[in-house]
């Protein structure tokens, strides 16, 4: 997926993909997000969880991301990870993102090109028209949810503690050291399958 972001520069996009503060003002489906711990100056591991529809249960995350300017593009990808202080939890359906990332590419001084692809198991067997809902809706909609975002965004930051910004200063990064020995790749089949294959599209609540 794609979207051309006019009068928003690449670097801004950048920092409202990583500004975990900011991300509570624009991303209306979160339910929580925190930053575990860093592996390394441009790698950390993270927590998202973030609500679905009613009656499906909601689904969390815990990934492994790792970050890199390309010159005046960016990117940034993740993948799931296992650790041991954030196992699966009985209220959330664990998903799998097996590869998610960003590509922002600069298109003149303040404009760019936001690319998005990921490859997600939600976990639980969900019916047609929940995925077919995502791929065609949930998306789209949360692209231009990202670019609105990023248009009020230099605003906001100069009022939010405008010189703090971890990802592209590592000194200030506080976060404590996670050992990549703690971690293992989370595989889709490790995980307890949630059989919600019946709910149909009628019995949604809005």
């Amino acid at each position: 997926m794609r979207i051309v972001c006019k009068d928003v520069s690449a670097e801004v996009i950048y920092d409202v993909l990583h500004d975990t503060s900011y991300r509570r003002k624009w991303d209306t489906n979160m339910i929580d997000t925190f930053d575990i711990g860093r592996l390394t100056v441009n790698a950390d591991v993270g927590y998202y969880s973030w609500k679905c529809p009613s009656p499906l249960k909601n689904r969390d995350f815990v990934t492994l991301r790792s970050w890199l300017p390309l010159g005046n593009d960016y990117m940034i990808i993740n993948y799931s990870v296992k650790h041991p202080k954030h196992p699966p939890r009985k209220d959330f359906v664990r998903a799998v993102s097996l590869q998610t990332g960003y590509l922002i590419k600069a298109n003149g001084e303040n404009s760019c090109v936001l690319y998005y692809l990921t490859q997600v198991d939600p976990k639980g067997s969900l019916p047609k028209w929940v995925v077919n809902k995502v791929s065609q809706f949930v998306a789209p909609k949360a692209m231009k949810k990202i670019y609105k975002a990023g248009i009020k965004y230099p605003e906001w930051k100069r009022k939010h503690d405008p010189l703090y910004k971890p990802w592209v200063y590592p000194e200030q990064n506080t976060l404590p050291t996670v050992n990549l020995e703690d971690l293992a790749i989370q595989r889709a089949d490790e995980l307890e399958n949630i059989d919600e294959s019946g709910v149909s599209e009628e019995r949604r609540t809005h």
